[in-house]
């Protein structure tokens, strides 16, 4: 009789150690039923009852679920279906349009004597581009326009 009663004890601890074990090591997204912390909480707490309910109901079989993600944030569901063709053409729009962007030529911006490119080259690239040299000292906001006396000859 007691050696019933050391085999039920040692079968129930096995049982015990196996699920905790299991439950603790399982992926959370294979917990049914309650969150996993709350499943070894109830294995510790309950222990052969735990057990035999976490094998029972707790943890899912088969394979684990996939999460599931919103259409919009799946590309399938997002991306356009173009032909071979139609991406080609796409491509070389986008890649005239990115041509056009590294050509483009943009006046340089006083800082207003915080340096940086306008300051080093800034006053005689001015002057040149819009095809007549400047005053180095002009003020942000005046005129790009060389100084003359009054005789009108340029200083």
């Amino acid at each position: 009789m007691v050696r019933f009663a050391i085999i039920g004890v040692v079968v129930a601890v096995a049982l015990v150690l196996y699920a905790l074990v299991d439950a603790a090591m399982s992926d959370p997204a294979r917990a049914r039923g309650v969150s996993k912390p709350v499943w070894v909480v109830m294995i510790v707490v309950l222990p052969v009852i735990g057990a035999v309910l976490w094998l029972a109901i707790g943890k899912a079989r088969g394979p684990v679920p996939t999460p599931t993600s919103a259409p919009d944030d799946d590309p399938r569901f997002t991306a356009t279906r173009l032909s071979a063709s139609e991406l080609d053409a796409h491509v070389e729009e986008l890649e005239a349009r990115l041509r056009e962007l590294d050509d483009e030529v943009f006046p340089e911006v006083d800082l207003g004597g915080r340096g940086g490119a306008a300051e080093a080259g800034g006053a005689s690239s001015r002057g040149k581009e819009s095809g007549r040299e400047t005053n180095g000292n002009a003020e942000p906001g005046s005129s790009t326009k060389p100084e003359s006396d009054a005789s009108g000859e340029q200083r």
